[in-house]
């Protein structure tokens, strides 16, 4: 469970990471689009676990391309939060697998053979 202080750092670096996406990283990103979907602050804020959705793009691709330019991206956040927090964190991406896997699921459901009650099961079942 995060404390609230780790919870303020998260939605204040999921906004601007976003923002860093969005305006400044185009040259990274391509036409590609970045949602910053979760980030999670270590408890000493020392350490920001951020995870990745992408569309319009190659997600390998553009994962490895931004996890090259870490770097930079993290001197780009310092620039617009570095008055407001002590420490910079350190910046680990990794890529947010939960639409691929509600996908995943949606398809076994669908794919499921499961039988129509019968009529006298659906009488029983009222009384």
């Amino acid at each position: 469970m995060e404390s609230k202080r780790q919870q303020k750092y998260s939605k204040l670096i999921q906004k601007e990471l976003g923002d860093i996406f969005q305006k400044e990283s185009r040259h990274l990103v391509g036409r590609a689009m970045v949602t910053i979907t979760r980030v999670l602050m270590s408890p000493d804020l020392g350490l920001a676990k951020v995870y990745l959705s992408f569309l319009l793009a190659d997600p390998e691709e553009t994962y490895k391309l931004i996890n090259e330019h870490k770097k930079e991206i993290r001197h780009q956040l310092a620039k617009r939060i570095g008055k407001s927090v002590r420490v910079i964190p350190e910046i680990a991406f990794f890529p947010d697998e939960s639409a691929a896997y509600a996908q995943h699921m949606d398809k076994v459901i669908s794919d499921l053979d499961i039988p129509e009650a019968d009529e006298e099961d659906s009488e029983e079942d009222e009384d």
